[in-house]
């Protein structure tokens, strides 16, 4: 097949992206990137391309076991969602919060330390923080495009670095025969740029009130009491109460939640026949994890408000549908982006970067950390996946660096693979997060990418230099010391800037 394995490969992907950034349309752009692939894949034959797409992708990737239990969780999680709004507890918590923070800036900062708080899976971690944040947000006049950011920002970055994850699971996957897979990812941790000054950046962000690009007109509306700019999604983004719910009624579920999401990862790892419990969870099965986890929580709800009579069984029954739909527009977005990365499997992507990066190995060690970052870059942007990205560098690169050889570049060149992984997949309006932290904000997916990537863009150049300055000084220490410092640069810059501009004006 010519094209396969060749830069052609990647052209599905850039054709749907490149028409959702265009367009603000994200469901026919990702069907007109599947139907390249499928064109591409076929040879341009008719039967070829159906039968690629829809057996072959669409099909195929819904029936996928990992990818159904994707989806059931999320159907639990709007089922959870709903019922906590009707029961009055996401309005009881939005104000109890607003009688204790009384800040936009206080009600970020809350927002962002959730969102560090819940690192088990960055599924979890969007819908969780959404739910529980959004009645919160709202009362301040935080924009829901800040919101789907701050969620975004906390979910993969906050993920990659937490050893006890379902990332940490899959990196530990792709780990070589023979070594400790939970060991490497410890290891890489001091060196992901990325996700430490994605933490710092968002942080210095809310404190100095500062935004940028299209963030800023977001943000202006929503002082103003619009907090959309852009037509909300389907799902709304109501957070209307009919119930006589208190804060217990939010916090509760959600405790509940992350309990049984914790014994269920670790019950899919084998904790309960035997294995330790960090093993259990490097060997947990995230999505058979969670879908058990959730499901408990939502039987164990349902009980407790109906035993409490805060909602009656019928009423808890109604919220089956009512969160059901407010997932559809998460479902459809996540089945075309598997389907559209199926697409780029089948043309030979992977094969395409790694000859890239095998042939750059051997020219100017000093500067690989910093190459591999931008390759990973790439690669997870185009595909939507950053653990697809890791499964495919991650190996090269340990071939390049054996570990046993000892030379410190391997678990730069490593930790550089996950933190370019995580900033592609961040910047990506094909990722699963991206469309998870849109769906947790019920925010308008292109208008969350659009107004994200200036801020990604920033905080993946400045990762870029850091990774310039670790592969020559080989030092996690002070290679993040000159990161932080220039991320602190860069942002007191643009906020002298606007305040110069604001001025002037």
């Amino acid at each position: 097949m010519s094209m396969h394995a060749t830069f052609w490969a990647l052209i599905p992907p850039i054709v749907a992206i490149a028409l959702a950034l265009l367009t603000k349309e994200v469901y026919s752009s990702l069907f007109l990137g599947i139907l390249v692939g499928g064109l591409f894949y076929s040879g341009f034959s008719f039967e070829g391309t159906l039968v690629h797409i829809f057996n072959e992708g669409l099909i195929a990737q819904v029936a996928d076991a990992y990818n159904a239990g994707i989806l059931v969780f999320l159907i639990f999680l709007g089922i959870m969602v709903a019922l906590m709004n009707k029961a009055g507890g996401s309005a009881a918590f939005g104000k109890w919060a607003s009688e204790h923070i009384h800040s936009r800036i206080g009600v970020q900062l809350a927002t962002i330390a959730l969102g560090c708080l819940i690192f088990i899976d960055d599924y979890f971690n969007c819908l969780t923080v959404g739910s529980v944040m959004r009645p919160v947000t709202d009362r301040q006049n935080v924009s829901r495009a800040k919101l789907a950011y701050l969620i975004d920002a906390t979910a993969a970055p906050v993920c990659i670095i937490a050893p006890i994850s379902s990332w940490a699971a899959a990196v530990s996957g792709f780990a070589p025969e023979g070594t400790n897979g939970l060991m490497l990812f410890i290891r890489a941790i001091p060196y992901n740029y990325y996700a430490l000054l994605t933490i710092l950046m968002m942080v210095t962000l809310t404190i100095l009130k500062l935004d940028y690009g299209p963030m800023a007109k977001h943000e202006a509306n929503a002082l103003k009491g619009d907090i959309f700019t852009v037509e909300p999604p389907v799902a709304g983004g109501d957070t209307r109460t009919e119930g006589k719910g208190t804060v217990l009624d939010l916090v509760m579920p959600i405790t509940i939640l992350i309990i049984g999401c914790v014994i269920g990862m670790i019950y899919s790892g084998g904790f309960f026949s035997g294995e330790t419990f960090v093993d259990s969870f490097a060997n947990s099965d995230a999505s058979v994890g969670l879908v058990l986890g959730s499901a408990c929580a939502l039987f164990v709800t349902i009980f407790i408000y109906v035993l409490r009579r805060v909602l009656s069984f019928k009423e808890c029954m109604s919220c089956l549908t009512e969160g059901f739909k407010a997932m559809v527009p998460a479902i459809m977005i996540l089945s075309l982006a598997w389907t559209l990365k199926a697409m780029t499997d089948s043309l030979g992507a992977a094969e395409y970067v790694a000859g890239i990066v095998e042939n750059s190995a051997g020219n100017m060690l000093g500067f690989l950390p910093a190459i591999i970052f931008l390759i990973a870059v790439g690669l997870s942007f185009a595909t939507g996946t950053s653990w697809g990205t890791f499964g495919i560098l991650i190996p090269i690169t340990l071939k390049v660096f054996p570990l046993e050889s000892g030379n410190p570049l391997a678990i730069i060149c490593v930790s550089a693979c996950m933190a370019g992984a995580v900033c592609g997949d961040h910047c990506s309006p094909i990722s699963d997060t991206t469309i998870m932290s849109s769906a947790g904000a019920q925010c308008d997916h292109i208008a969350h990418v659009s107004t994200q990537m200036p801020y990604a863009i920033t905080c993946a150049g400045i990762s870029f230099v850091t990774y310039l300055v670790a592969g020559f000084v080989k030092n996690a220490a002070v290679s993040l010391v000159i990161g932080a410092a220039l991320t602190l640069v860069v942002m007191f810059t643009l906020h002298i800037a606007q305040k110069g501009a604001k001025e002037t004006a």
